[in-house]
């Protein structure tokens, strides 16, 4: 299991949260069951924002779901269509695959309406769904399903797949046709010559600075090392393979 910290964008994660027992408050409506949330406290001393301790849940009953239904992890137990208010049910998450499409952190902690405030946002999108593209060619408002890791819901996160493990936000590096590139995440490439970057960058990569400095000789090993073999185009394949998703909006 990995440190939720330690998330990035582009990252393939199994995600899951073990199921305890929750009320429903109002059965299927709009596609949505509502249950007394078991995890959260209510923020009485939040200025902006009133949660009443209920969450709704997307049910995807009758039809077709639409896109915040797709994209919701959470599940019940028994299924929704089989709940009504005052039942109790179990509610978790199954381990299900996502990628990350956003990290943002919170200083201070971010105000939600419900304790303990999170530091840390982490968007992720389940496996077959992209960044802002859905089958049907709706959009999601945002760029995925949100889980602030360290409120109080007890994720477990296990990193499948990391594109360009070896590089940081803001590496330079120099590829085998003599380009020179900043790397600001696996799917965000600036070629310096200003050309477009078409394919990415040509492998294998000579990491140049890290942080705006010269690179130590470990650094440059690892990134020489990771980029040997390979391509950037089957990083890209092996992501599709697991996210059954697109990279790029």
């Amino acid at each position: 299991m990995m440190d939720a910290g330690d998330v990035r964008v582009g990252d393939v994660l199994s995600v899951a949260c073990p199921f305890t027992p929750a009320r429903v408050e109002r059965g299927v409506t709009w596609d949505c069951v509502s249950v007394r949330w078991p995890w959260w406290e209510i923020d009485t001393g939040s200025d902006f924002l009133f949660w009443n301790g209920i969450v709704a849940l997307g049910a995807g009953g009758g039809g077709r779901p639409a896109p915040e239904v797709e994209a919701e992890l959470f599940r019940t137990d028994p299924p929704p269509e089989q709940l009504k208010a005052g039942d109790i049910c179990r509610v978790g998450v199954p381990p299900t695959v996502v990628h990350v499409t956003a990290v943002d952190h919170h200083d201070p902690p971010l105000e939600t309406g419900w304790l303990p405030r999170p530091h840390l946002t982490v968007s992720v999108l389940r496996r077959g769904l992209s960044y802002r593209e859905f089958p049907d060619g709706s959009h999601l408002d945002g760029t995925g399903y949100t889980i602030h890791p360290g409120d109080g819901i007890p994720f477990t996160f296990e990193l499948l797949m990391r594109p360009y493990a070896s590089l940081c936000l803001g590496d330079e590096v120099a590829d085998i046709a003599g380009r020179a590139w900043r790397f600001d995440g696996p799917w965000d490439w600036a070629a310096f010559d200003g050309e477009p970057v078409g394919v990415g960058p040509e492998w294998p990569l000579v990491l140049l600075t890290r942080a705006g400095t010269p690179c130590s000789v470990e650094d440059a090993e690892a990134v020489a090392t990771s980029t040997a073999s390979g391509s950037h185009q089957e990083t890209v394949r092996n992501w599709m393979s697991l996210t059954k998703a697109s990279p790029t909006p």
